[in-house]
């Protein structure tokens, strides 16, 4: 009998695994992926060009059915959105590590703004996850400057790292910021600027976003929480391990789970604490395939609310090019790629744009040199078609030899609405025999109304920098990672799967602790929040279980408010 455990690896579990373990608890890590090492990790673009299913699981194996609504077209397609990672860490392996907290009113968004598609507000606020966002910070290292940001909540501790050291050309996008009367503030990362945790500096290599640290100096789930935990002694991480059901006792409380080795194999676990942490997909998938008498609809969903609420993440980008020679070398030949700077002065629209006021953050930074990634947006014409034959070969001389780009993305919100959802498919089986999960998408119009102008106000930084050509690179789109809401927390049964400390109201000792929670996913990059939840969680775990509140007598199923 395990107390506990956590299925899945990534920014929910480990906060969960290291302090559990650290109190004490034996516990028990399911990871349906493998165990990279940094040997995996190699500086090879072509390598993981020819390497589908190393991050995520190829269609052919594990699909996602998409059912997109938005254009008109409703068949189902196969396809990996919604994915982030199938790894021990998950999608900390590979992020960006751009970790921003949320803005205070992405707490309260219906309080402020009022009714909207399905907006809810969240059972606490800012200040109450304020603690915990120092720790997440503190625990996996973010390199950063507190108070740069004047739009940013209150802080009660400093970042433990200062900035990455930056291009020269971040000083010019300084300049411009301050003269358009916005607020550019060095971009925080979850990577050392300096030796820390036991880990060292970043190697300003050009393999970053979308790549493993061979170094270890990004702070992942994996090198900066599990690794600790398992230096306990007390946990234990089994990679390939496929969870195929929560199980549940006469009680009605979850008793362990059952999964398949990576030979077919079943096992089960009995524990007295579930925590499932596999992604908002994934663990709604979960759910909906633990089915009991108990709770025919799946496990925790006698609401009907588990899979309900869906939201990724939207995004717009833009990119200005400096011509090579118009412009000091010094300030385009610099080896670093991170400019490393962000504005937040339109994470809120002004009047007129759109029918809700959310606008979104913006991130700059210069592109990376990698020949193949810079080929393939080169061949891409400003209007998005490929290009052919000689103007195809005209742009790539130019891409690498007359200009330096420097790249924006807009994070953006994506919207909850009744259109965008998870259940299992009817007829699609993953490699195991069990039915995939199936994804409804609606984009709201939203998405784009303020991508466009929050694009705009990218693109006059960059001309006011000094950028030779400036263009759109995609408005108002939805990335496939970064997925929430799925099992929503709340404070009412009938509306909600979760309560604010992600405890199912129907189980008590499950608890669901990813982007599943979240009720509105904010304008910027949510890992952070994850992490920060998830330390929160753990602490509320550990004050309860002492009580045997964890272990009383499961609530009878709420009815659904469909």
């Amino acid at each position: 009998m395990r107390d506990a455990v956590i299925v899945g690896s990534g920014a929910g579990a480990g906060p969960l695994a290291l302090r559990l373990s650290q109190a004490g608890w034996n516990v028990l890590v399911l990871e349906k992926g493998p165990r990279y090492t940094p040997a995996d990790y190699r500086h090879d673009e072509l390598l993981f060009a020819e390497r589908p299913g190393f991050w995520t699981p190829r269609v052919e194996d594990d699909p996602h059915v998409l059912v997109d609504h938005t254009a008109g077209d409703a068949r189902p397609v196969l396809s990996t959105l919604g994915w982030i990672a199938c790894c021990v860490g998950g999608g900390t392996e590979h992020m960006g590590a751009t970790l921003y907290r949320f803005h205070p009113d992405d707490f309260r968004l219906r309080r402020r703004f009022g009714e909207y598609l399905e907006v809810a507000d969240w059972p606490y606020g800012y200040d109450e996850l304020e603690p915990w966002y120092a720790m997440a910070e503190w625990e996996v290292g973010i390199s950063g400057e507190g108070g740069a940001n004047p739009h940013e909540g209150p802080r009660s501790r400093p970042y433990p790292m200062p900035p990455l050291p930056c291009h020269p050309r971040a000083a010019r996008l300084d300049e411009a910021a301050r003269r358009l009367g916005v607020h550019a503030f060095p971009t925080p990362r979850a990577i050392n600027s300096r030796p820390y945790g036991g880990r060292p500096a970043c190697s300003d290599c050009d393999f970053c976003a979308g790549y493993g640290c061979p170094t270890g100096a990004r702070g992942t789930s994996g090198w900066a929480l599990l690794a600790r935990a398992e230096a306990t002694g007390r946990c234990t991480v089994r990679a390939n391990a496929m969870v195929t059901e929560v199980t549940v006792g006469r009680d009605g409380l979850a008793s362990g789970c059952v999964y398949l080795d990576a030979e077919g194999t079943e096992h089960r676990v009995r524990a007295r604490l579930v925590c499932v942490c596999a992604s908002a997909v994934e663990s709604a998938r979960l759910l909906l395939r633990s089915r009991s008498p108990r709770f025919p609809q799946g496990l925790a969903n006698g609401s009907g609310r588990v899979g309900r609420h869906l939201h990724l993440h939207a995004a717009s980008a833009g990119r200005g090019r400096f011509r090579r020679d118009r412009h000091p070398a010094a300030l385009l030949d610099a080896r670093t790629s991170i400019l490393g700077r962000s504005v937040m002065d339109h994470y809120f629209l002004p009047a007129g744009v759109s029918d809700f006021p959310k606008g979104g953050l913006l991130r700059f930074d210069m592109e990376r040199p990698n020949p193949i990634g810079g080929a393939q947006r080169a061949a891409r014409g400003d209007d998005g078609r490929l290009l052919w034959g000689e103007p195809l070969a005209r742009r790539v001389r130019e891409h690498f030899r007359d200009w330096r780009e420097v790249e924006f993305e807009v994070f953006q919100e994506f919207i909850p609405n009744a259109g965008t959802r998870v259940e299992l498919d009817p007829a699609v089986t993953d490699r195991w025999g069990l039915a995939a999960a199936r994804l409804h998408l609606f984009e709201p119009e939203h998405h784009r109304r303020a991508g466009a102008w929050v694009t705009e106000r990218g693109l006059e930084l960059l001309r006011a920098a000094g950028a030779d050509e400036v263009a759109a690179r995609g408005i108002g789109y939805t990335v496939k990672v970064m997925a929430h809401g799925t099992c929503r927390a709340g404070t009412d049964p009938a509306t909600s799967v979760l309560d604010g400390f992600c405890r199912a109201h129907e189980v008590p000792n499950l608890f669901v602790v990813d982007g599943s929670f979240i009720p509105t996913a904010g304008g910027a990059p949510s890992t952070l929040t994850i992490l920060a939840n998830s330390f929160r969680t753990a602490a509320y775990i550990l004050d309860r279980a002492p009580t045997g509140d964890l272990a009383r007598r499961a609530a009878t199923p709420a009815r659904s408010a469909r």
